[in-house]
């Protein structure tokens, strides 16, 4: 199960108990918000795309979506996001529970500014029903991010 994976990530770092596990889904922005009694925004979500033979995740802001000719400039190519049957096979983790921790060799993260906005985030943990409160600089450090880029914009 993912969320192991994770827990066993985490426990190496000392983080482990930090976790946090609802009994409700959290597999959404909207539903993590509402389990962790929080605002959308806060919400670390992690999104996952093709770049030639390399799967990119890019974890963003709740509250923001990505930006084509931002992504396109970034990365040299237009954004493909994986679809729901290849997460799981290429990241590691399913749809829902994807987040930036124990990946898949290979997999390369970035972290997008907009999260650099506040105290705490909420990624998620591998699950969909979990997450985990970091700083962004603990985010930085616990995802093994190659670097921060700007590639959102604020959604609507």
């Amino acid at each position: 199960m993912s969320i192991e994976r994770v827990r066993g990530y985490f426990k190496e770092k000392g983080i482990a108990d930090r976790i946090q596990e609802f009994d409700t889904s959290s597999a959404t922005v909207a539903l993590a918000a509402e389990a962790l009694h929080c605002e959308e925004s806060r919400i670390a979500k992690t999104l996952s795309f093709h770049r030639g033979d390399t799967v990119v995740l890019v974890v963003t802001a709740g509250d923001m979506k990505i930006d084509n000719p931002k992504y396109k400039a970034q990365f040299g190519m237009k954004a493909k996001m994986l679809s729901a049957e290849e997460a799981e096979t290429l990241i590691g983790h399913a749809v829902g529970g994807v987040c930036p921790f124990a990946v898949n060799e290979g997999v390369e993260v970035y972290l997008d500014v907009s999260l650099k906005r506040f105290e705490t985030v909420f990624p998620a943990c591998g699950s969909a029903n979990s997450a985990i409160e970091l700083t962004p600089e603990e985010l930085e450090t616990y995802s093994g991010c190659k670097s921060w880029v700007d590639v959102c914009k604020q959604k609507g």
